[in-house]
């Protein structure tokens, strides 16, 4: 999973984007809020690609990239490794969903529904 705070930001550059994008277009949208070496960004992306949370795509002599997953797919996957981890799952559920704004909670719970009906 994307664990540190940049991988965090490509991956929320990718997941805007509208279509896979080169390294030099993550390194100038990363740029405009700090300055990173070309070659960070670079690192980065292909770390991403090894773990599986970004597809490399060759476009003539650069890589494009696109996330493997929607965002809601990703956070959906850490929270599931999150409870598979604990002794109680039932209880550590409870207390994440006691954690939520009842209208984020029916919101959530009226979309799901939609998904099963599909």
């Amino acid at each position: 999973m994307a664990r540190n705070d940049l991988e965090r930001e490509v991956m929320a550059k990718l997941w805007d984007a509208r279509e896979p994008l080169t390294v030099r277009q993550v390194h100038d949208l990363l740029s405009r809020d700090r300055d990173l070496a070309y070659t960070t960004v670079m690192t980065v992306l292909d770390r991403l690609a090894k773990k599986g949370l970004v597809v490399q795509q060759r476009a003539d002599r650069a890589y494009r990239y696109a996330p493997a997953q929607t965002r809601e797919e990703m956070t959906a996957g850490v929270m599931l490794d999150a409870l598979s981890a604990t002794p109680d799952r039932d209880a550590a559920l409870a207390y994440f969903v006691g954690q939520l704004p009842p209208e984020a909670l029916r919101a959530a719970i009226e979309k799901a529904g939609r998904n099963i009906e599909r």
